[in-house]
């Protein structure tokens, strides 16, 4: 069956059930249906659960099943009597209709209702959207009214956001026509994942938070040289009117009906890569083991999710799951793409080193890591058996296979029960992070750069340099960097597969979110807002009879 039909054949059982099983009563609810809740932030309680952040290898155009494992993980661990919720971001729509489809997990490990969460959900990524336009269009009207005082911006750093995938935004002009059409100015389209009001939400630890954050949002630079914010412009509050119930984690079910708590969703490539901080703590409030997970690959989301995340809301995972794939190491291994489903034992082999160098990273975070490999139907048993030795021989890594796509909870016993013996027996360090928030920016992001993605050198362009002066002048520097970069290599090259060393990684520009607190280092061709592929998934998603068709 496809991933619609196994949802069309999963009886949902009503919300207010599925929040019972982890006690929270159902006059708590901020019913969305009667499947979907939001969860008020009054629920937030002491988080002593274990929390286990899945992360992978690099990533193919096709995933690597990251989603998957982490909702397969939640049912195991649930099937085998602990009791488990499942943290993860909300799907975009750029994508979805784009590159890849549905991204609610698959097969048997699915979060559900899986178009809903797909296609629209609660609309908190529309409330982002909006509230992210509302400060450009505020911030135009400021501009247009106060002109004739002699007001004006020397830089615009504002730009505005669409969750829909479009190249043809990337780079626009506005207020043409006649003056009564505002100040004519260039101007662009991120798409929504990348706002900072995305971060800003999935890093803020309450609503005062989340207002602070706003107001600190930097919208650009007078002639004088000083910075202009939200604070500045005076709208932080209506802001926060947008933002009220986006703030809220969302509670939906599993195929198994399970709780999955599902929120916020930056990219990893163009962002932080991490689902919200407070749905996350309210999983650790509510459950003895949490899973969540960081996007793409271990270069990208796991780092992400260590240096920012970790570092500014003090938590620490207790494990690290890595996912890896015999398609993904045949690819980092040299097979050709159209081949990577063919069986090829050499191709595997030498496509490890890609998995090596994420575990050794992983490692230098503290992090104690198991090894799930998802198993497709094309792969050989010789495949399977030269994975397990090389990651119990060689890595010296806990090695299980994850079947939870074909059978569910069951499927994924093994991989549960595996998690709870490491984790009782050898648990993660605390975290040793990457660098010092005393780093200076350049510091931090060579460290990365070279520690963590192999680069022998780090150039910076002219206006990621003044970009950084820019930051430090107005003590900026002690912010965490986030570095944008292709999902597909650990350089910036999107070609260069397997395990890339001693190149030049180029920061051609640099990004200040001062109200999410970090500094956005925009590495090689990388582009905010992505593009529709020739054959874009929209072109096969479709509403008949009742039923939609494609998202899978």
């Amino acid at each position: 069956m496809t991933d619609l039909e196994i949802a069309h054949n999963t009886t949902l059982r009503p919300i207010e059930d599925v929040a019972g099983q982890i006690g929270i009563p159902a006059e708590k609810l901020e019913h969305y249906g009667k499947h979907i809740a939001k969860l008020p932030l009054d629920l937030l309680g002491e988080q002593k659960g274990k929390l286990i952040l899945v992360t992978a290898i690099t990533a193919t155009k096709a995933g690597i099943g990251k989603t998957t494992v982490s909702i397969g993980l939640a049912l195991g661990l649930n099937h085998i009597g602990k009791k488990a919720v499942v943290a993860l971001r909300e799907p975009s729509l750029g994508p979805c209709f784009g590159m890849k489809g549905g991204a609610a997990g698959g097969g048997h490990a699915q979060v559900l209702p899986m178009e809903k969460i797909n296609l629209h959900f609660t609309g908190d990524f529309h409330a982002i959207t909006s509230a992210h336009n509302m400060i450009s269009a505020l911030l135009d009207n400021y501009l247009y009214q106060h002109a004739k005082d002699g007001f004006g911006l020397k830089e615009i750093l504002w730009r505005r956001v669409l969750d829909v995938n479009d190249r043809s935004l990337r780079s626009i002009v506005t207020g043409l026509g006649p003056a009564t059409n505002g100040l004519t100015q260039q101007a662009g389209f991120d798409i929504t994942p990348a706002s900072e009001l995305m971060a800003i939400l999935c890093l803020a630890a309450d609503e005062a938070d989340l207002r602070r954050r706003i107001e600190n949002i930097l919208l650009g630079y007078t002639y004088a040289g000083e910075p202009f914010t939200v604070k500045d412009l005076g709208v932080a509050g209506a802001i926060m009117v947008l933002l009220k119930d986006a703030i809220q984690p969302n509670l939906v079910q599993t195929t198994e009906n399970t709780p999955a708590i599902v929120h916020g969703g930056p990219f990893a490539n163009i962002a932080h890569g991490c689902n919200s901080l407070l749905a996350t703590k309210m999983a650790l409030s509510h459950s003895d083991y949490t899973i969540t997970e960081a996007g793409f690959g271990a270069d990208l989301g796991a780092e992400k999710f260590y240096d920012i995340l970790c570092r500014k809301s003090g938590l620490q995972p207790d494990l690290t799951v890595i996912v890896a794939t015999a398609q993904g190491l045949k690819m980092h291994g040299g097979v050709t793409l159209d081949q990577i489903k063919e069986p090829n034992v050499e191709g595997l082999r030498s496509g490890l080193a890609n998995l090596d160098r994420h575990v050794a990273n992983l490692r230098s975070f503290g992090q104690t890591v198991v090894v799930v490999f998802n198993r497709f139907v094309t792969d050989t048993d010789e495949e399977m058996a030269l994975l397990k030795h090389h990651c119990e021989n060689e890595l010296h890594a806990p090695f299980v296979i994850n079947n939870a796509y074909t059978d569910g909870g069951k499927g994924a016993e093994e991989m549960a029960r595996l998690v709870v013996e490491t984790l009782e027996q050898t648990p993660s360090a605390p975290l040793q992070l990457a660098y010092a928030d005393s780093d200076s920016i350049r510091t931090k992001i060579e460290k990365v750069a070279k520690q963590i993605y192999g680069a022998a050198t780090v150039s910076f362009a002219k206006p990621a340099l003044n970009r950084i002066k820019l930051a430090e002048a107005h003590g900026m520097s002690v912010f965490p960097v986030c570095i944008a970069k292709t999902q597909f290599s650990f350089s910036a090259d999107a070609t260069r597969y397997g395990v890339a060393e001693g190149f030049d990684l180029l920061i051609r520009d640099v990004v200040i979110n001062a109200g999410a607190e970090m500094i956005v280092a925009i590495a090689g061709d990388i582009l905010r807002m992505p593009g529709l592929p020739r054959d874009p998934q929209a072109n096969h998603i479709d509403y008949v009879d009742g039923e939609i068709t494609g998202l899978s």
